[in-house]
């Protein structure tokens, strides 16, 4: 089994930029114990950005293209050297891959990129994927984690895509103002009412909101590929995703009974 997971910018950092040392070790953990049970996984990581603001001691995000691909430059040397040493002591090795939008729509540069990953699956290694921030442009930018989540789970024909955020599915309305809003278990299909279910982005420092993760859904459902939007807070309902019981939101990719 081929599952790809997606970890958003809030799960792995706090407010202030520096890491979420808690949350990381817990997702390390749950990652390696799955890999050893014979899963291959593939981790898109958000959160170079964030952990640059950190790093650099910024009071914000920075809003310039510079600004934000400077940023990128130090956090992703933060981020890779965390991953990697925190991997390393449960013996799993990992790859970094950074992509931009164009890598992904050039057929040569795709079928590139498609086969690296598949020999870095063979070999035993964790990719670990982000978008290009340092070198990105709003001309060749994918734009943002959960697209390029579904991308990946496409072009690596995975069985399963999994969408860790703050928060935990898709409702019938915005939790955070509607008390009778309820979580959405079993979606069959995109529709037009499931789309207006939409909201705006979270914490300051993420991208993604309901909306980029609802595009990941069409393209991931179209692929065959259920998608699962869970909070990325509790690492340990990975276990319960990968053998299908409940959890979250999952969306049924075509073809696919509930």
């Amino acid at each position: 089994m081929t599952v790809v997971i997606k970890i958003g910018t809030s799960n792995i950092t706090y407010a202030t930029g520096h890491l979420n040392i808690r949350h990381v070790e817990r997702l390390v953990k749950v990652i390696s114990d799955l890999k050893n049970a014979g899963v291959r996984v593939v981790l898109v990581s958000s959160g170079a950005i964030a952990m640059g603001v950190g790093k650099l001691g910024l009071s914000r995000r920075p809003e310039d293209m510079p600004g934000k691909q400077a940023a990128a430059a130090v956090g992703q040397c933060e981020l890779m050297y965390t991953y990697d040493k925190l991997f390393s002591e449960y013996n799993h090795t990992v790859a970094q891959v950074l992509l931009t939008g164009s890598d992904v729509e050039n057929d040569e540069r795709r079928v590139n990129f498609q086969n690296t990953v598949s020999r870095l699956l063979e070999m035993g290694a964790l990719p670990i994927i982000n978008e290009n921030d340092t070198v990105s442009t709003d001309e060749i930018a994918v734009g943002d984690n959960d697209s390029l989540g579904a991308i990946v789970a496409c072009a690596v024909g995975a069985d399963l895509l999994v969408l860790l955020s703050d928060i935990d599915g898709l409702y019938t309305a915005d939790p955070h103002a509607d008390p009778e809003a309820r979580l959405i278990p079993v979606v069959e299909a995109v529709t037009p009412q499931i789309e207006a279910l939409a909201g705006g982005k979270g914490s300051s420092l993420a991208v993604g909101g309901m909306g980029t993760k609802l595009k990941a859904a069409k393209m991931a459902v179209a692929a065959s590929i259920d998608m699962v939007i869970a909070n990325g807070d509790r690492p340990e309902n990975l276990y319960d995703i990968v053998d299908g019981k409940p959890v979250g939101t999952r969306f049924l990719g075509e073809g696919r009974s509930k």
